[in-house]
This record gives C-alpha cells, sequence and structure tokens, in this order.
C-alpha cells in the first residue's frame, strides 16, 4: 500500500512498519482508538470511519485539530514557512538564532505552526519536551532547511491530512488511561506507547509503572488491541515482554530506525506486535518477508548479550 505520511516528525514514526500493522489489526472495528497518537500515521492510513486520538502531548492534539477546524491549512503553512524560512535562511549564529526565536515565541504562545517549524527544524527529526513543558531539541543545523520543494512537500502532507479528518473524529489531550477506559467491545485500539528500555521520546516521561498499568488495563478491556513494542536487538532483548506481555499473541519483524546522532547507533532492531485476538492469518517473523540468515546471539538473565551463536534470523517468539 502506498503510506500517506503526516506533516508532524517524531523519533520511532512507524512509516514503514504501517502496512504490516494494519493487515495485523484488520477491518473489524467500529471505531479506531489511539491513546499515543504520536505523527498520526497508522491512524490516519487507516482511514476509520470514527475515530479517538488521545495524546498526553497537547501540542499534537492542538495541531490536528487546527487542522479539522481549518485553522491550519495547506496555505497558512505555505505563508508561514516561507516567510519564517527566509528568516531562518538570513539569520545570525547559521540560522541559529531564528531558531530559538521560533521555539522561545513556541515555548509562550503554543502555536501550531511554530509547533510544525520545531517538528521540521528540529536536531535528527526528534520531539522532546522539557520538564516544565518546553521544547528544547536543538537546531538541525541547516539554515537553507525550508527550500520551495520542502515546503510543498510539507504543505500538500498537511493537505493530505485535511481531507483525511472526518467530522467523526475525536481529539482529545488525555492520559491514556482515561483512553482505554473509554473504549467498547467494538472499538480496536492501537497503542504505540514509549518504547520502556529503549529511549524516552515523548512529553511525558515513560516508566515501568506505565508499562504495568498499560498491560493491566489492555488485559481487562473489551476492545481488541494492537499494541507496538520492541523484541531484541544485536546487542539485548525487551525482557519487559515476558514480564508483561507474554499472555498475549505476538508476531514481529526486521526494522531499521534511521535515529542517533551518529552512523553507529543508527541499529536494526526486531519489532513486535502484542494482540488479544487470533492473528493466525499473520507470518511469526516479518510477515513472509525473506531475510537472510545472519549471526544470534545468546542473552543474559537482563538482557544483554553474553555469547555469539549462529542461528536462524527468527528471533524468539511467546506464545499467546
Amino acid at each position: 500500500m502506498k503510506v500517506f505520511i503526516p506533516p508532524l516528525k517524531c523519533q520511532g514514526i512507524k512509516t514503514k512498519l504501517v502496512p504490516w500493522i494494519l493487515d495485523t489489526a484488520g477491518r473489524d472495528f467500529s471505531r479506531w482508538v489511539e491513546p499515543f497518537m504520536g505523527s498520526g500515521v497508522v491512524g490516519f492510513n487507516a482511514a476509520p470511519q470514527r475515530a479517538l486520538f488521545a495524546d498526553s502531548n497537547p501540542h499534537i492534539i492542538a495541531f490536528y485539530s487546527a487542522i479539522q477546524s481549518g485553522r491550519v491549512t495547506e496555505h497558512t503553512v505555505r505563508r508561514y514557512l516561507q516567510r519564517e524560512g527566509a528568516l531562518l535562511r538570513t539569520a545570525d549564529d547559521n540560522g541559529y538564532a531564528h531558531y530559538r526565536l521560533v521555539r522561545d515565541r513556541f515555548n509562550g504562545a503554543h502555536d501550531p505552526h511554530d509547533f510544525l517549524f520545531l517538528s521540521r527544524a528540529g536536531f535528527n527529526g526528534m520531539m522532546r519536551f522539557s520538564k516544565t513543558g518546553n521544547w528544547n531539541i536543538p537546531f538541525c543545523k541547516k539554515p537553507d532547511r525550508f527550500a520551495p520543494a520542502y515546503i510543498t512537500k510539507i504543505c500538500n502532507q498537511v493537505a493530505n491530512c485535511s481531507l483525511a479528518i472526518q467530522d467523526t473524529w475525536v481529539f482529545r489531550h488525555q492520559d491514556f488511561r482515561k483512553t482505554i477506559l473509554s473504549a467498547g467491545a467494538d472499538d480496536m485500539i492501537y497503542c504505540d506507547p514509549p518504547y520502556l528500555g529503549r529511549y524516552t521520546d515523548y512529553y511525558n516521561n515513560w516508566t515501568e509503572e506505565d508499562e504495568r498499568e498499560l498491560s493491566g488495563l489492555l488485559k481487562t478491556t473489551k476492545a481488541r488491541f494492537v499494541l507496538s513494542s520492541w523484541h531484541h536487538n544485536d546487542y539485548r532483548v525487551n525482557v519487559n515482554l515476558e514480564k508483561y506481555w507474554s499472555g498475549f499473541n505476538i508476531v514481529t519483524r526486521d526494522h531499521f530506525y534511521h535515529s542517533g546522532a551518529r552512523e553507529e547507533n543508527r541499529n536494526s532492531m526486531v519489532e513486535a506486535l502484542i494482540c488479544n485476538f487470533d492473528i493466525a492469518h499473520i507470518a511469526e517473523h516479518n510477515h513472509g518477508v525473506y531475510v537472510k540468515p545472519q549471526q544470534q546471539f545468546l542473552f543474559d538473565e537482563n538482557g544483554y548479550k553474553d555469547q555469539p551463536s549462529v542461528a536462524s534470523c527468527a528471533p524468539r517468539i511467546a506464545q499467546g
């Protein structure tokens, strides 16, 4: 399928995994529910008739609400980025002076256009906030960031968002617990929480207590759910899968994350999808994609690499 990419950038976006996630989720639901909206890439491509998109980050919800209401459009974005891009290009400190100006302006007024600017001009496409709720990602150091072609690309994404968002979609700034508790038997919940044990790239920190509570809520929900997590990489395994999610069905797929300041930190990782319904139609690993066998590793009880062994590329799969 051709995947539509929304305009907000954030670390860990699921663009390349969207077809796999949606094939797993299926279409047997009356409402799509996301407690962790993030970029919105999965939900937008699911194209549900009814949806509840929620997030603890108020700026994400405010941005998409502004598109839904018509306050943010491809035309307002084009005018804004043309103006701010020109100021960025000629600003002192190789553009950083204007980036800091927009950052400080956003931290005070929270304008959704400024939020989009920071999302696209911040270092490595990351989205991170301080404990006081202020944007604190540094500049990408590209004063020519908003070239005409790049502005057009962003405007097209905003236009596609505007077409995709239905009047029956609801955007709410609220805690994941409230969102999950509101789901009914005919709903499909898609969860993409911050990955415990990997990195925190979210409005609030994600703790093991949060993971435990999320698992408890999904164990008792009447809705069907799909949850994204990580299974293992070349260095360690996600011990929390066995700890919190072993009672569910799990399928996996190889994936490469283009994140991190250095190339050596941009590693492949085996993604996991966790579900509370039958997914026999989905291949246990890689969804039918052949991967050449490679060297695997043994891990100690903490999930860290112990000694090498040669094995198939198929990971250990928790049985549902």
